[in-house]
């Protein structure tokens, strides 16, 4: 499991370890927060000779590669480092998986940057792929990569396209993840910006239900799949549902919109259900007052 200190990583160690998997995790820090009782190993997944050591040692069954740069911002101030590690960094990975006997290589890709802004809502596996950004451009790439080698070797590849996760022990202090930054701002009664006029919106999944889709595309059938709710929810009411329940009476501050980011998106997820049985569980309405309770308590 790459990034396994990290937000969906620590969660889905957790829910692997739950339902009887020995796990080993690869991270470059030790998030404290995330990490569970597992073997851990403090590795750069760009270094290949140190990764092919571990693979040599422990020779996995199935890898989870959830690390990744995913800030849409940074990629675009920084594009070289969102090659070097979204990029070039998960081929060698599903290369040296060959190498070791790995069976299945799940992938987590992006579903909220891979589509741009398309014409239908919500959006179709098979719809153009037109990405703003840096980081959505990295996404494609690295799936196209992992097609060709799937295709000409015996490694299987599950590809997750993921809406935006939020969920407890997100990190509220970086650009990414609008819920967990607008909960620790409220619950500190801070200001909350909002960039662009708040009527931009996303399809918010709930971290539980992809540690779930994950451990699905390793055990399923190999194949592409969205995971999200389906649901358009605007930035304005993400900022209203959490204000209603940290009871914040601040309004929020309007800044100009950061490049890359897109207008609307929604990910139709029949797809995950068909192959993988997979369909999301937790309502935004619930996963938000878990989160802000989790918040609460820190």
């Amino acid at each position: 499991m790459t990034g396994a200190s990290g937000f969906v990583g620590g969660h889905l160690v957790t829910y692997l370890q739950e339902q009887g998997y020995k796990v080993v995790g690869v991270d470059m820090n030790a998030n404290a927060t995330n990490i569970s009782e597992m073997d851990f190993y403090s590795i750069d997944i760009r270094n290949q000779d140190t990764v092919r050591e571990l693979l040599d040692r422990i020779r996995p069954k199935f890898i989870f590669h959830a690390a990744a740069q995913t800030s849409v911002t940074e990629s675009m101030r920084s594009p070289k480092k969102d090659i070097q590690t979204n990029v070039l960094a998960s081929i060698n990975l599903a290369l040296q998986s060959i190498e070791f006997g790995v069976e299945r290589f799940i992938f987590f890709s992006s579903g909220g940057a891979l589509y741009g802004n398309p014409s239908q809502l919500p959006v179709l596996e098979n719809a153009e792929i037109k990405p703003l950004s840096i980081y959505g451009s990295s996404k494609a790439a690295a799936e196209n990569y992992l097609n060709i080698i799937q295709n000409n070797t015996d490694l299987e590849c599950s590809v997750l396209r993921p809406a935006n996760i939020y969920g407890p022990k997100q990190d509220p202090f970086g650009e990414a993840g609008v819920v967990a930054i607008f909960t620790e701002k409220m619950l500190r009664g801070e200001q909350v910006t909002i960039f662009g006029n708040g009527q931009q919106s996303r399809d918010y999944v709930f971290v539980e239900d992809v540690t779930k889709a994950a451990l699905a595309s390793a055990l399923g059938s190999p194949n592409t799949c969205n995971i999200g709710s389906g649901i358009e929810t605007t930035t304005q009411n993400i900022f209203e549902l959490i204000a209603e329940q940290t009871s914040y009476k601040l309004p929020p501050i309007y800044e100009k919109e950061r490049p890359g980011e897109v207008n609307r998106i929604a990910l139709d997820y029949s797809k995950a259900n068909d192959k993988w049985d997979w369909e999301p569980t937790v309502t935004l309405e619930e996963g938000i007052h878990r989160t802000v309770e989790w918040f609460r308590k820190q």
